[in-house]
C-alpha cells in the first residue's frame, strides 16, 4: 500500500545579517524533506523557489524585501555566447563524470581551496570533514555529485579541479553547490564551464530547466547567473523571462 501524502510543516527561522545586501536582515522559511514522496515534495517546492539543503527545503522569507529572486536556465534556447563557445571548446578536453553521492578527501580539500580562496568570510570556510560530508550525502532526493577532471595520463586518473553537488528533478537539474580549483594557471571561468555543462546535459537528457538558486540584483556576487539567457525569474504571476538590463 502506497503511503498517504502528508503536508509539510513550515518553520521560519529567526532573523540574521544578510549576506548580499549589507545593512539587511535575513529570513527563511523550511520545512524537512522526509518520507516516501521526499523527490516529490522537492520537485513541488523547486517549482515554487524553494532550495534544498540536505534534508530541509528553504527559500527566503524577509520582512519588507524580496530581493532575493529564483532563477532557472531554459535549456533548449541556451545558444552561448563567442566567449562562452571558447571557454566550451578550451575545456572539451575534461573528463566529466555523475557520481553517487558519495565524498571524498579529493572533494574536500578542492572545497577548502575554493572556499579560502573566493569567500573567505562565507559561513562555509568552518566546514570540517562530516560537515562535508553531510552536505554530500545525506540527501533525501536524486541527488549525484558532478566531477570534473584534468586528462588521464599514462592510465592514471586526471586531477580533480571542479566538482558540483547536483540534484535531479522532474523539470530539471537543480545546481546545490559547485566549487573548484580557484588557482589553475590554465582552467581559468571554471565556474561558468561547470554551468554550461549542466545546461548541456539537462537539455541532452530532455529535461527543460536548469535552476540556479537565486538572483539578487545589485549584489555583484549574483551577476554572473544573469549571462546564461534565456533566464526565467519566479515573480507574482509566476515564470517569467528575465528581461531587465543587468
Amino acid at each position: 500500500m502506497t503511503a498517504p501524502f502528508r503536508f509539510p510543516r513550515f518553520f521560519v527561522t529567526n532573523p540574521s545579517p544578510c549576506p548580499y545586501l549589507p545593512g539587511r536582515q535575513e529570513r527563511k522559511v523550511f520545512t524537512e524533506l522526509v518520507g516516501p514522496h521526499a523527490t516529490e515534495l522537492n520537485d513541488a517546492l523547486g517549482r515554487i523557489g524553494f532550495r534544498r539543503s540536505q534534508g530541509v527545503a528553504y527559500r527566503p522569507s524577509c520582512a519588507g524585501c524580496t530581493a532575493c529572486v529564483s532563477v532557472r536556465v531554459v535549456t533548449g534556447g541556451f545558444v552561448p555566447n563567442a566567449t562562452q563557445r571558447k571557454l566550451l571548446r578550451r575545456n572539451a578536453d575534461l573528463e566529466v563524470t555523475a557520481c553517487r553521492a558519495w565524498a571524498t578527501d579529493e572533494q574536500y580539500q578542492l572545497m577548502r581551496r575554493y572556499l579560502a580562496a573566493r569567500h573567505p568570510q562565507g559561513g562555509m570556510t568552518g566546514m570540517d570533514e562530516d560537515d562535508y560530508a553531510d552536505m554530500i550525502e545525506h540527501s533525501p532526493v536524486n541527488s549525484l555529485i558532478v566531477e570534473y577532471r584534468e586528462p588521464a595520463v599514462n592510465g592514471r586518473r586526471g586531477r580533480l579541479i571542479g566538482a558540483c553537488l547536483t540534484d535531479r528533478q522532474a523539470d530539471g537539474l537543480s545546481m546545490i553547490y559547485s566549487f573548484f580549483d580557484p588557482d589553475h594557471p590554465t582552467r581559468t571561468a571554471m565556474g561558468n564551464f561547470i554551468i554550461m555543462d549542466h545546461i548541456t546535459h539537462a537539455r541532452d537528457a530532455g529535461l527543460p530547466y536548469v535552476y540556479m538558486g537565486y538572483w539578487v540584483k545589485g549584489s555583484a556576487r549574483m551577476d554572473y547567473k544573469t549571462r546564461y539567457r534565456p533566464l526565467e525569474a519566479l515573480g507574482p504571476a509566476g515564470w517569467q523571462l528575465l528581461t531587465d538590463p543587468v
